[in-house]
């Protein structure tokens, strides 16, 4: 009788480390040229995420390997000192069933770390490409559902988009100062109190957010109106390869129907102009309730692409 040939390992699992960010943005490449067809994964957001304060890389980051090939890619993080978590999840075209083996151990995390924080349960969120190289029917079959659909939306520049003349009352100005920091922080949380998933963050936590990123303070102005003070603000990103990024536009309840929404946008396309970019880019929630959506697309932002939000609830045994 021949001998029977050699069992071919399967896929082995370990934590990530600082020196694997590369391998992750390179995957990263991968999954988004298969669900974009271009390549937006930036190395100093994997660098970011691996070192933020809210993540253990030892029991919050899994990389599955095959022989030497990295397969798929999880992180895990808790910004809510509550019952919400977060995850990513990255694998590699074609191997949807491999990298669905992380799905154990990575929502078993969340569960202990929602038990952590005494919630009596855990609601862990996953945002996904509509179009994603992950298994949705497996996905669903764990009981996973979708929540919410964000818009990625995004605008071609050109050297007809200038800066804009704010009105008289309204002055804008950069986030230069400890001071513009703390009234930055404090007009987006409040903007943003009543949107789906919004996690309220203290003044330091914000910080520790922005550092990760190495943000550029330039790029983020606050508008200021006579008699009500700073009322609006706009945190905006220049290291993405594909457009310039709106991470967030926020304007105070009582100062909305000003037109300081559509004055920040026509600010950031004539300045993200000036840098030289020629595309703009943001996310919106599509059951945005403040307006966002006209106002967008009345300045010309179109769909990109669309991310899905995915929820799974647990019970945590607390």
């Amino acid at each position: 009788m021949s001998p029977q040939p050699p069992l071919t390992p399967g896929p082995t699992v370990r934590p990530a480390t600082l020196d694997d960010a590369a391998a992750i943005c390179a995957l990263m490449g991968e999954v988004d040229m298969a669900e974009l067809g271009r390549v937006d994964a930036q190395l100093d957001e994997v660098q970011a995420d691996l070192k933020h304060s809210e993540v253990d890389l030892e029991r919050d980051t899994w990389l599955m390997f095959g022989g030497d090939r990295l397969i798929a890619y999880g992180l895990l993080w808790d910004e809510s000192g509550g019952e919400r978590i977060d995850m990513d999840h990255y694998v590699l075209p074609g191997r949807s069933v491999d990298g669905l083996r992380l799905f154990d151990p990575m929502e078993a995390r969340a569960v202990e770390r929602a038990a952590a924080n005494g919630a009596s349960r855990a609601v862990i969120h996953l945002s996904l490409n509509t179009t994603p190289t992950t298994d949705l029917d497996a996905l669903r079959g764990r009981g996973w559902r979708p929540v919410r659909r964000y818009n990625c939306l995004h605008r071609p520049l050109s050297a007809a988009d200038r800066p804009p003349v704010p009105p008289a009352g309204v002055t804008l100005r950069p986030c230069a100062t400890e001071a513009d920091r703390r009234s930055a922080h404090a007009v987006l949380q409040e903007s943003f109190t009543d949107h789906f998933d919004f996690q309220r963050r203290t003044y330091e936590q914000w910080l520790d957010d922005i550092d990760a990123e190495n943000a550029d303070w330039s790029l983020i102005w606050i508008a200021r109106v006579d008699g009500l003070g700073d009322a609006a603000v706009m945190r905006t990103r220049n290291n993405r390869v594909s457009m310039g990024w709106i991470s967030n536009l926020g304007v105070l309840r009582e100062a909305r129907g000003r037109g300081l929404g559509s004055l920040l946008l026509r600010h950031a396309f004539g300045h993200y102009t000036a840098l030289g970019r020629d595309r703009v880019g943001l996310g919106v929630d599509t059951d945005n309730s403040s307006g966002a959506l006209a106002l967008y697309a009345r300045h010309g932002l179109s769909l990109d692409f669309a991310v899905d939000t995915w929820e799974l609830v647990r019970p945590t045994g607390k």
